[in-house]
């Protein structure tokens, strides 16, 4: 079973935000909150918030399961491009420069182990085969 956490307009570039979003794609959620423990960029710590509130509902989900034994990871995440703010800069000579203050919006989608191998086995069965 998958969870879904998604968070809207933070105000960073989709380039600087997908420097850290391809640090835990693909890891395990306790590797991926470790690595953005000690990652220095700005955008580090909002993913970490964010992967722990996709964890937050995939217990609401799971009611009974616990998340030690569900070996979450993180299926997929990915950064888009959110509004643009258009300001205008004063430059030399009476002219102005556009200056672009971009935001983007992260989804992550944390899925437990378990499932995967599940799923797999029956995609792989011998009535599917023959069907």
């Amino acid at each position: 079973m998958e969870a879904i956490a998604k968070l809207r307009n933070i105000p960073t570039s989709p380039r600087k935000m997908r420097l850290v979003a391809d640090l835990v794609r693909g890891k395990k959620v306790n590797l991926a909150l470790n690595i953005l423990k000690f990652e220095p960029k700005i955008g580090a710590r909002k993913i970490e918030k964010l992967i722990l509130s996709a964890v937050a509902n995939w217990t609401q989900k799971n009611e009974g399961a616990r998340v030690e034994d569900a070996d979450l990871f993180v299926k997929t995440i990915f950064v888009d491009g959110g509004r643009q703010l258009k300001r205008l800069r004063p430059a030399p000579q009476g002219r102005a420069h556009r200056i672009r203050k971009r935001s983007n919006h992260v989804t992550v989608i944390i899925d437990s182990f378990q499932a995967q191998v599940t799923d797999k086995a029956f995609d792989q069965s011998p009535e599917a085969a023959t069907a």
